[in-house]
């Protein structure tokens, strides 16, 4: 099949955008390595760039991504800055990707993420970029929801879709492992430092109780604060590659991070492969592939629901805490990248069937 892949969010050169997310590059590779042609268009609205600022490239091919800029968010016509591409099937994410999507012609599925939902219900962008998405969605073939909880909330304000959605979810590179639980005091998170992530937080309930360490993996804006706040028993390791960042918490017995606004959240399914009971977050991303108390824990991003369910594992005995991880291994080995690749395209298949 011809997919003609169409986002902002996607790495251009992987080395320079360490802190891009992969997962959409994840299902563009596994259809690629099963035969399908698969082209990346990546559009990009210079303003909006510079205030996320994001690395912009020149207007090219990058081998089989091409990246084109805008000084307008797509307003005018944008075909004519486009080769011509072949293609059976356009697949859009993210708001500019389904914004952008409009103007061509053909049969598409538009995903929903976390930035979507911020489109639609933001006041500030109702005029245009609002109405511009829901003729995308009105017109789509098809609605691919990123999460369970995702799924939910788009069909709360557009339930007359609930047809056309089904979900995209990701899937792990390695094989999960199953391990016996050994230490309440290993703790570790992994996040690029921003302030949805909520770092602080977690450092100051971690402050509360000496008992526990905590390594922080990752970095960005709110490093240099995140250390100021942080007691002795906290300790910060950088940015390190996805193969470090796995051997650590392969060496960790409890991972957390109470990160808010997130689209999927695929440290979640890493962490929970690495063999770690897995702190998520409620009524966010990986909500409903962790179920509470029973394959990991959800919490509220505040300081005292941290260190209360801190608190709560390690008063558990550790037979239970084997419990939580042998359903947790049980739930994470059919996140496999190459079975949730599949599904996410044979539903756009089946759709182009009807």
């Amino acid at each position: 099949m011809n997919i003609l892949f169409i986002t902002d969010l996607y790495p251009v050169i992987l080395e320079k955008e360490q802190s891009t997310p992969k997962t959409l590059l994840n299902f563009v590779k596994h259809w690629e390595n099963n035969g399908h042609n698969v082209t990346v268009l990546k559009p990009n609205f210079i303003l909006n760039s510079i205030l996320r600022n994001k690395r912009i490239y020149k207007t090219g091919w990058y081998e089989n991504i091409f990246n084109v800029n805008y000084l307008s968010p797509f307003l005018f016509d944008v075909k004519r800055k486009i080769p011509n591409i072949f293609y059976e099937v356009i697949i859009a994410h993210m708001p500019s990707g389904i914004i952008f999507s409009n103007k061509l012609n053909g049969k598409t599925i538009c995903a929903v993420h976390n930035s979507d939902i911020e489109v639609l219900t933001n006041p500030l962008y109702s005029i245009y970029f609002k109405k511009q998405m829901e003729i995308a969605y009105n017109n789509a073939l098809g609605i691919a929801c990123r999460s369970q909880i995702l799924r939910k909330n788009f069909l709360s304000f557009y339930p007359q879709y609930a047809d056309k959605t089904f979900l995209c979810e990701s899937g792990i590179n390695f094989k999960p492992i199953l391990r016996k639980f050994k230490s309440y005091k290993n703790i570790v998170t992994c996040a690029n430092l921003i302030k949805r992530k909520n770092i602080d937080k977690l450092i100051l309930a971690i402050n509360e109780l000496p008992h526990l360490n905590l390594k922080i993996i990752g970095d960005g804006p709110e490093l240099e604060k995140s250390k100021k706040i942080a007691k002795s028993n906290i300790h910060f390791l950088g940015r390190k590659t996805n193969a470090e960042a796995l051997s650590i918490m392969k060496k960790s017995d409890i991972f957390i991070l109470p990160s808010t606004k997130e689209t999927f959240g695929q440290v979640y399914l890493e962490a929970m492969g690495c063999g770690c009971i897995t702190i998520g977050t409620i009524n966010d991303g990986v909500d409903g592939i962790i179920k509470n108390n029973k394959n990991g824990f959800l919490v509220e991003s505040n300081v005292d629901e941290i260190k209360s369910i801190l608190i709560k594992i390690t008063n558990m005995p550790k037979s239970h805490c084997n419990k939580i991880l042998r359903n947790c291994y049980n739930t994470v080995k059919t996140y496999d990248n190459s079975i949730c690749a599949d599904n996410y395209l044979n539903n756009v298949i089946d759709l182009l069937c009807k």
